[in-house]
C-alpha cells in the first residue's frame, strides 16, 4: 500500500494589514504628536471628525484628494506620509511565517 503524505503548516498565517489600516495608524500617530483632537485636524483637513475618526481606525477608505488634504492638515507632504505608511508596512511581519527555501515539516501517514 502506497505511502501518503500530508503537509501540516508550522503556524497559521496572519493576514497583512490592509494599507488603510497602516494609513489610519500613521495619521493617529502624526495627529498625536502634535497633541491635537480629531476636531482639530479634521476643520483644517474639511472633513468632520468622524471620518477622520472612521479613517484613522481602517474603517474607511479615503481618496487621494482627502489623503492629501489630511497630510497638509497635519505639515506633512503626500510623499512623505506614502514614505510613512510604507516603511510602517515593511516592519510589519510578513504573511507567510516561513522564509523562502526554508525546509517544510512533513509528515507521513500510513
Amino acid at each position: 500500500m502506497a505511502e501518503v503524505a500530508r503537509v501540516y503548516p508550522l503556524k497559521r498565517q496572519q493576514p497583512e494589514p490592509l494599507w488603510r489600516e497602516v494609513l489610519g495608524a500613521r495619521l493617529r500617530a502624526l495627529r498625536a504628536e502634535r497633541a491635537e483632537t480629531l476636531a482639530e485636524t479634521a476643520e483644517r483637513a474639511g472633513i468632520s471628525p468622524q471620518y477622520l475618526s472612521e479613517v484613522e481606525r481602517g474603517r474607511k477608505e479615503p481618496s487621494s484628494e482627502m489623503i492629501a488634504a489630511l497630510a497638509g492638515a497635519l505639515d506633512t507632504t503626500l510623499a512623505d506620509l506614502t514614505t510613512q505608511v510604507t516603511e510602517d508596512l515593511r516592519e510589519r511581519p510578513t504573511r507567510s511565517p516561513v522564509a523562502p527555501g526554508a525546509p517544510v515539516a512533513l509528515a507521513m501517514a500510513a
